[in-house]
């Protein structure tokens, strides 16, 4: 997503806490932890995805009840996804973060226990080896760093935060309006200035990164977008960043959303993406999806729907 902002005055609050008991799930023989970091206001789904009417998403009843509610209203997440690959452990997608200035005021200068729920699965900070960011956008980047005393530091200081080259070369030409250069002076550029950032030519076939894991290009919703594949013992899952933003875009892979920058190059990755994933055991994992998050993609009507799959909680 982007830092347009969401009015909606009631948006601080609804993002304060997550009730939601967080989840992994096992693919092959890694366990795949969500991170919770809040959920999103009521509002950001007619403004993410006005496509997505009342009408619409009532007549999708699989959508309920966990991605949407009575109304016809979407439920969204903010989350990242952590896991131990390889001898590399790995976070993909780093939220809002703490304390940051944002237009959006659902996400300005918020706090929360991120760091703690990441704790809690077993990644200390200074343990994660590889941050892997989907696109350089406000709520996948923030936290890449933290405040300390009063500098914005890198929060993992001992990894490589890895996205792509054609993503970090888009930003660096493009006209960016003062919240998003806030976003770059306070999320990214603190990051390359440690040199820590890796950038990664991402061809059509994708790139391997490590044993295992794997980079596919996705782009539309920004230049770079990338998912994320993950291969262990023959079990394959792959995280979608925002070229999927929530289920009802199984019903409808056309339905946008209002910040792709190239909403055709969005429609088309979406659509090879979804046509790969259908009918397979691949476990897809929603960055943006509310609980339970993950399932598979099947045949519905002469589309797709998502049909969930349960996460062990903890």
């Amino acid at each position: 997503m982007s830092t347009a902002p969401v009015t909606d005055p009631t948006a601080a609050d609804l993002t304060a806490s997550n009730p939601t008991a967080a989840a992994s799930w096992t693919v092959g023989d890694v366990t795949v932890h969500r991170v919770d970091e809040v959920l999103l206001s009521p509002a950001t789904g007619p403004w993410l995805l006005p496509d997505a009417t009342p009408d619409l998403v009532a007549a999708q009843d699989w959508l309920h009840p966990h991605f949407a509610d009575d109304e016809g209203l979407l439920r969204l997440h903010s989350h990242s996804f952590a896991f131990a690959l390889g001898g590399l452990r790995v976070l993909v997608d780093t939220g809002i973060g703490n304390g940051k200035e944002r237009a959006n005021p659902a996400w300005h200068n918020l706090d929360t226990d991120y760091l703690r729920g990441l704790a809690d699965a077993g990644f200390d900070p200074d343990s994660v080896d590889l941050v892997i960011l989907t696109h350089l956008h406000a709520d996948h980047v923030g936290w890449n760093t933290r405040n300390v005393n009063g500098t914005w530091v890198p929060t993992f200081p001992r990894a490589r935060y890895l996205t792509s080259r054609d993503e970090r070369e888009f930003w660096a030409g493009y006209e960016m309006e003062p919240a998003r250069e806030q976003m770059f002076r306070d999320s990214v550029i603190p990051v390359e200035e440690a040199g820590l950032l890796d950038l990664v030519n991402v061809p059509a076939e994708g790139a391997d990164v490590a044993p295992g894991l794997r980079l596919l290009p996705t782009p539309g919703h920004t230049p770079g977008h990338v998912a994320v594949e993950l291969t262990s013992h023959g079990r394959t899952a792959l995280i979608t960043g925002d070229c999927v933003h929530h289920p009802v875009q199984l019903a409808d892979p056309g339905i946008g959303a209002c910040v792709d920058i190239d909403p055709r190059q969005s429609e088309a990755s979406r659509r090879t993406l979804l046509a790969g994933l259908v009918g397979t055991d691949t476990l897809v994992l929603g960055t943006h999806f509310a609980p339970p998050t993950a399932g598979h993609v099947v045949h519905h009507e002469g589309g797709y729907r998502f049909s969930p799959v349960s996460g062990a909680s903890r």
